[in-house]
């Protein structure tokens, strides 16, 4: 079975991408699938079935989706091949822009948008750098400039990946992509495999469940801004008294 990875920010496109490249690939007679990792809530599901093509989703709740993802995506491979698939998608969104899905030795994708801004490729982190394919999408709305430039900017963040135009409204540029998705080696287990990129080193009284603010109820792995205070307090470092603001005398009222 083909294992393909999809991820990118929210609202830029993965489903519709997803969609009409699985067109050209069932229209060959292959079999495929989805399996949709959210955080509170899709009716992508839905969506996909409604086109015949087999789906279950995920949703992650209170957890980091991308942590949720690499939780469940062995089950999700054992699915695909129990349903007889040929191909099968997993389409999640790194919203922390500092997560990745992206798993070695199997083809990545990164969904982005010419709307989100050319700024936007230096911010997605490893979820676009450490991708095998890029797509671009929404390039109907900007002008022929703004599309370059953007994939321009994109390939300066990942100089390796390959770069591809697909409208998800009209399909165009989805074929190609689907010849891209069924080429290379299958996947029967992904256990024992790597990620391209770890999680963030994060373990916190937040992470936690506390909701309280204050240095009291920081504890792990907390980081502070350096502000340079008025007080001469530097908070760069663990978490610290931070003592009376500037212009009082520290008693109360």
């Amino acid at each position: 079975m083909r294992f393909v990875t999809v991820s990118g920010p929210p609202s830029s496109g993965k489903t519709a991408v997803i969609l009409k490249t699985l067109e050209h690939i069932r229209s060959t007679g292959k079999k495929v699938g989805v399996v949709k990792f959210d955080c509170l809530s899709t009716d992508d599901d839905e969506l996909f079935r409604k086109h015949g093509v087999a789906v279950r989703k995920g949703l992650a709740g209170a957890l980091c989706p991308d942590h949720y993802f690499v939780s469940n995506v062995e089950e999700c491979v054992q699915w695909g091949l129990a349903e007889g698939l040929d191909v099968l998608i997993s389409e999640s969104a790194g919203l922390c822009n500092r997560c990745s899905p992206h798993i070695r030795e199997v083809l990545a994708v990164c969904v982005i948008d010419n709307l989100s801004g050319i700024g936007t490729p230096k911010k997605i982190g490893p979820m676009l750098k450490a991708a095998d394919i890029v797509v671009i999408t929404k390039g109907d709305i900007v002008s022929q400039a703004e599309r370059e430039v953007f994939a321009a900017r994109v390939h300066g963040v990942n100089t390796k990946a390959r770069v591809l135009h697909v409208n998800g409204i009209t399909g165009q540029g989805s074929y190609e992509l689907s010849t891209v998705w069924t080429e290379g080696r299958d996947t029967a287990t992904v256990e024992g495999l790597r990620l391209r990129f770890s999680m963030p080193a994060a373990l916190c009284s937040y992470c936690l469940g506390e909701t309280r603010i204050g240095s009291d109820f920081q504890m792990g792995n907390v980081r502070k801004i350096d502000l340079d205070l008025p007080t001469g307090v530097k908070t760069d470092g663990g978490p610290q008294e931070l003592g009376p603001m500037p212009g009082t005398d520290g008693g109360g009222s």
